[in-house]
């Protein structure tokens, strides 16, 4: 195999030189001609590492890899004639190390992006006086921060994977590393992000958009909350989305039906957002080819009627998110991604609505979840009361649980988080999260989910994989197992 990513910091130079996505905040040209060694030198080299460490979450296949791994095996969606037998293996739980949805390597060269910056830029001090200590420690804050959030994806999709804290140069280096539970990594991710909080920025200080397109301390505790509901830490995930409910300076967008796709989507960067993945005409997001052109995913066939529901006696009363919200009904299509409005929809030149990582109505919910593990019932429903009312969700689809009914207010949170969230990567994690705890007590989350769009001649065989935890997590790609011998194939896959 060739040297790997010959010079890490090159690419990321030749990423930021060749790509004219860079928005306002990612103004920084870096100077053509530079080589390794003479790379690091100064607080324009490490700003430019930083902002290609953004570019490249956007100018690669990540974004198009989320959605997949947050959908694919959920009832959101439907596959249709352009997909591929690596779709379908995927869809229907008969994925093969030699599936190359498989393949872990986006993830892993970000990571090695983020090893970049937090290996070498602390150097830089040293050799230009005019790098700020506080500048410094932000640049390293985002990096931690952006690794931390690719890891914690490998946790979920793959379960044990390698854990690489140092910057890989080359094939040189020492490549063969055993994988870490799933545990032990999830550890190394909420360390980075402890670490990360107290050097990030609360505020840019210049652009709505480089608040809400880079990481700030609002980010960081975001994923805080995330990671901590993975590890069943109730208090420490409600401690992370107080942080942020307690500042102010975000609320839920209007839930006015004229409104609330335009501003909150189709131009963005609004009082929600709290982290957004953010595309512009120079460097468009993926959705159109995927959902449009030659659509690989359609709306799912039960989401309309039976998640948001039809009010068959008032056809004005309806779910902002459901029809020419996240989905259009007359034609099977995602809507959330190409609408401009109601009535509008953006062209292919005009595809750039940002892919949302984190905002302020996932922090209400992650709240009302934590809130429900501990025991606070009445303050979980009224959050989620909360986030239906802006939305103005029917109430054909209002569970009422009491709040000391904590298995109805999982059901109830969990089917609120597939409607306010349809199509942004979640609904995937969000089963497997809740059906997992407490030794798989809500298995059937999954299976629910499952024989809603399990082919007849397919469900018990889906059935009986997903009763088995490993099957949750995908197999190592084979030219892992090869390069890397101290990996092994996870348990499911073994036969």
């Amino acid at each position: 195999m060739k040297r790997i990513n010959l010079y890490i910091s090159i690419v990321l130079i030749a990423i930021c030189s060749l790509s004219s996505s860079c928005t306002k905040w990612l103004d920084l040209k870096p100077q053509d001609g530079l080589v390794e060694q003479d790379f690091w030198q100064t607080k324009e080299h490490v700003r430019s590492a930083v902002n290609g460490i953004y570019i490249s979450l956007v100018s690669s296949n990540l974004v198009s890899s989320l959605f997949m791994h947050g959908e694919m095996r959920t009832n959101m969606v439907e596959l249709t004639a352009f997909t591929t037998q690596m779709h379908e293996e995927y869809r229907f739980a008969n994925l093969m190390s030699t599936n190359t949805f498989t393949n872990w390597g986006d993830f892993y060269r970000i990571i090695n992006y983020c090893n970049n910056v937090i290996d070498n830029a602390p150097g830089v001090k040293e050799v230009d006086p005019t790098l700020l200590q506080a500048d410094l420690d932000a640049y390293i804050g985002e990096a931690l921060t952006i690794r931390a959030w690719m890891y914690f994806y490998l946790a979920r999709i793959w379960g044990d994977v390698p854990l690489k804290l140092n910057y890989t140069q080359s094939d040189d280096d020492n490549l063969m590393i055993a994988k870490s539970s799933q545990e032990e990594v999830l550890a190394a991710v909420v360390a980075d992000l402890i670490r990360a909080e107290g050097m990030v920025k609360e505020t840019f200080a210049t652009t709505i958009a480089a608040d809400k397109g880079k990481v700030t301390k609002y980010t960081v505790n975001a994923l805080l909350a995330d990671v901590y509901l993975w590890q069943d830490d109730y208090s420490k995930a409600l401690d992370a989305c107080e942080m942020i409910v307690k500042s102010g300076k975000f609320e839920l967008v209007s839930g006015d039906p004229s409104t609330w796709l335009n501003v909150l989507f189709a131009v963005g960067n609004s009082s929600e957002g709290i982290f957004e993945l953010q595309y512009d005409r120079q460097q468009l997001n993926p959705f159109h080819n995927l959902f449009i052109q030659n659509r690989i995913y359609a709306v799912g066939g039960t989401v309309y009627e039976s998640l948001y529901m039809i009010d068959e006696s008032d056809p004005d009363n309806f779910d902002v998110r459901g029809d020419r919200g996240s989905l259009d009904a007359s034609t099977g299509q995602i809507y959330k991604y190409q609408g401009i409005n109601r009535q509008q929809r953006k062209t292919l030149e005009e595809s750039y609505t940002h892919w949302m990582v984190y905002r302020y109505a996932d922090v209400l919910l992650m709240k009302a979840e934590a809130l429900n593990g501990l025991n606070e019932g009445q303050e979980a429903i009224d959050l989620i009361y909360e986030v239906r009312e802006r939305a103005n969700a029917l109430d054909l689809n209002d569970l009422t649980p009491t709040e000391d009914d904590q298995a109805t207010i999982t059901t109830f949170l969990v089917a609120e988080r597939a409607r306010e969230f349809a199509y942004e990567g979640k609904r995937w994690f969000d089963v497997l999260r809740h059906a997992r705890r407490n030794n798989y007590a809500r298995i059937d989350l999954i299976t629910n989910m499952v024989m809603e769009y399990a082919p007849a001649d397919r469900q018990q065989s889906m059935l009986g994989k997903y009763r088995d935890p490993n099957s949750h997590y995908l197999p190592i790609y084979f030219t892992e197992l090869q390069m890397n011998k101290a990996l092994v194939q996870n348990p499911f896959y073994n036969n």
